[in-house]
C-alpha cells in the first residue's frame, strides 16, 4: 500500500503492482487532500464521536441495570440485546431506509449515526454486562449501607471499576463508526456529507482506477485507526476477552 502511494499512475501502469516506485511522488498525497479528504474526515470525525458518546451513553445504565435489576424484564431485554448479535445489517436496510425516510432524517449524518450506534450496541452491553459482573456485591453493599442511591453507585463505582471494559466498548464503537460503509452509502446522497469510506469513490473513473490515488486515500484514512489501535491495544482485547474490569 506504502509502495503503491508514492508512485505516478503511468509508472504504476508501466511496471506493474509488484514493482518497486522508480521514482517516489507526493503528487499522490497532494490530489487527496485538495480533493476533499478533509471534509471527508471531519464528517467522519464527527459521526465516530457521536456514535461512541451515544453508545456509552446508551450502554453503560443498560448493562447496570441489567446486573442488578433481579426484574424479569431485565433478562428479557438482555436476551433481546443478544438477538441483535444475530442479526446483519445487511438483513435490515430496506426497512432501515423506510425508518429513516419518515423520521425525515435521509441525507444527514444523523442517518448514519443512529443505526450504527444501534448495531454496535449488543456487543457492547455484552461486553459491559461481563465486567459489572465482576464487580463484588460487598462494594455494592457497602455503598447502599452509605445511603448511596443508584445514580450515585453507578458514578462513583461502576464506572471506575469498569473503566477498562468502558475504553474496550469505546474502541469498538470507534472502530465500527470509522469503518461504516453500508449505511452512508444507503442513507446519505450529499456529496458534502461523505466520509472517508465513500470518499474512496471518488478515485474510480468511468474505464480504470487510480489505484496509486485511492491507495494513498487509504493509508490516511487507516492511519488514525492505527493510532487508536496502537493506543487502546491493551483495553480492546482486555475489555473484549472479559476482564476490562481487572
Amino acid at each position: 500500500m506504502v509502495s503503491w502511494s508514492l508512485q505516478e499512475r503511468d509508472d504504476f501502469l508501466d511496471n506493474g503492482p509488484v514493482a518497486l516506485p522508480s521514482a517516489i511522488t507526493l503528487e499522490n498525497f497532494t490530489e487527496v487532500v485538495t480533493g476533499g479528504f478533509a471534509r471527508y474526515l471531519l464528517n467522519t470525525v464527527i459521526v465516530t464521536v457521536a456514535c461512541v458518546v451515544l453508545t456509552l451513553a446508551v450502554a453503560i445504565p443498560a448493562a447496570y441495570a441489567i446486573v442488578r435489576s433481579t426484574s424479569w424484564l431485565s433478562g428479557f431485554a438482555f436476551r433481546i440485546f443478544l438477538l441483535g448479535l444475530a442479526i446483519p445489517a445487511q438483513a435490515t436496510i430496506i426497512p432501515l431506509y423506510l425508518i429513516i425516510n419518515r423520521m425525515q432524517l435521509y441525507d444527514s449524518l444523523t442517518a448514519i449515526i443512529l443505526p450504527t450506534v444501534a448495531f454496535g450496541l449488543p456487543l457492547s452491553i455484552l461486553v459491559l454486562a461481563g465486567s459489572l459482573r465482576d464487580v463484588s456485591n460487598e462494594l455494592y453493599d457497602a455503598m447502599t449501607i452509605d445511603g448511596a442511591g443508584p445514580f450515585r453507585i453507578l458514578w462513583q463505582l461502576v464506572v471506575p471499576m469498569s473503566r477498562g471494559s468502558i475504553a474496550a466498548v469505546g474502541t469498538y464503537a470507534a472502530l465500527g463508526a470509522w469503518n461504516q460503509f453500508l449505511f452512508p452509502l444507503i442513507l446519505t446522497q450529499n456529496p458534502d456529507l461523505r466520509v472517508l469510506t465513500l470518499g474512496l469513490q471518488r478515485f474510480r473513473q468511468e474505464f480504470q482506477i487510480n489505484l496509486p490515488g485511492m491507495m494513498m486515500a487509504v493509508m490516511l484514512t487507516a492511519l488514525p485507526v492505527f493510532v487508536l489501535y496502537l493506543v487502546a491495544r491493551r483495553w480492546l482485547i482486555a475489555g473484549l476477552a472479559g476482564m476490562g474490569s481487572r
